[in-house]
């Protein structure tokens, strides 16, 4: 399972997206793909964010049974914490 969630981004990066996964809400989208086809999203997502802030969460092997991941100015950052991942929110 992969939910990718994307703000201020072209809205021609969003119809790319949607080929793959589905859109549930304005720039938030989920779907189950492999692990490749995730990688060359999140690859071009990055390539064409323009400056927006784009986050991935993604099923995985991990304590908490999921992966995060971000790109861009976010509000929000992932911090480890003996293996597992909190958000801190910047000041």
């Amino acid at each position: 399972m992969v939910v990718l969630v994307l703000e201020n981004v072209p809205s021609s990066l969003r119809g790319k997206i949607t080929r793959w996964l589905l859109e549930v809400k304005a720039g938030v989208f989920v779907g189950k793909v492999s692990a490749m086809v995730r990688d060359k999203l999140w690859d071009k997502v990055r390539s064409n964010c323009s400056g927006g802030t784009c986050l991935m969460i993604w099923s995985s092997q991990t304590e908490q049974g999921f992966d995060i991941e971000f790109w861009g100015a976010a509000s929000r950052v992932v911090t480890e914490w003996e293996g597992i991942k909190l958000m801190t929110k910047h000041p």
